[in-house]
């Protein structure tokens, strides 16, 4: 039976969306067959990374949260583009359309119906791994996809904003009682010592700390064009990516 992954934060800009499609990208190319899902439907992006901005796709998932095609349709199979060999790799998009997102903010959607494409996707594509970019905060769609994980990584920088918000975030996961819980800090000044960070954040929040990501000027110089680790399979945040990795087959 595949595992259902979400990565979330409490607030944007914490580097979820990327994180989110170098590890599920990392996870097929170890062989796997892995699925990404974009629930930030209101703000979408992780199929930018995935070099499907200028795209013109003909589902998306808000097409099958409208009921217009199943979910099988909506996948994008980037397994020949990112010269995935072994594995599989589908993404899921949301629709980056003003009148799509002006849709779904004013009509809204059956939050059933997206736990509902999260089963069938598992079953139509054989995933082991399905990876969920969900909207930050706390919303009651953000609710389900944490109800219905088998591994949360939550993701904060080294800021107050995030360590105030992760501590009610974590609060409020751990009463669904998610097998595992995982820490992923991002964005850490290099003066500071990943190790100690890992220490203090385990202690502070009681949950394991799977990785922790420095500032990196390639990193941002990429500026989400692409997956990272496709191109720089040396680089500290590759290393950063591989960790957290070990993680997910321990489980």
């Amino acid at each position: 039976m595949g595992k259902t992954i979400s990565v979330h934060s409490f607030r944007g800009g914490t580097g979820k969306s990327n994180i989110t499609a170098n590890l599920a990208t990392y996870c097929a190319m170890q062989g796997a067959r892995v699925g990404v899902i974009d629930t930030d439907i209101q703000s979408p992006g992780v199929h930018v990374i995935f070099g499907l901005g200028n795209k013109k796709l003909k589902y998306t998932l808000n097409d099958f949260l409208f009921k217009k095609c199943d979910i099988d349709a909506v996948a994008v199979d980037l397994s020949k583009p990112l010269k995935i060999s072994d594995g599989k790799l589908f993404v899921f998009p949301a629709a980056l359309d003003a009148n799509e997102i002006t849709k779904v903010l004013r009509e809204g959607y059956e939050v059933t119906t997206m736990s509902e494409g999260f089963s069938e996707i598992m079953g139509v594509k054989k995933l082991d791994y399905l990876f969920i970019d969900t909207h930050p905060g706390l919303n009651e769609e953000t609710f389900l996809s944490i109800a219905l994980s088998d591994i949360l990584f939550v993701i904060l920088r080294p800021d107050e904003q995030d360590y105030l918000g992760t501590a009610v975030t974590l609060e409020i996961s751990k009463k669904f009682e998610i097998p595992k819980i995982y820490l992923i800090g991002n964005k850490l000044l290099p003066k500071y010592k990943a190790k100690e960070v890992e220490k203090k954040l385990s202690k502070t929040f009681h949950v394991p700390v799977a990785g922790i990501f420095y500032f990196s000027e390639d990193f941002a110089d990429a500026a989400s064009k692409d997956v990272f680790i496709v191109n720089h399979p040396d680089h500290m945040f590759t290393n950063v990516i591989k960790e957290i990795y070990g993680h997910l087959i321990e489980d």
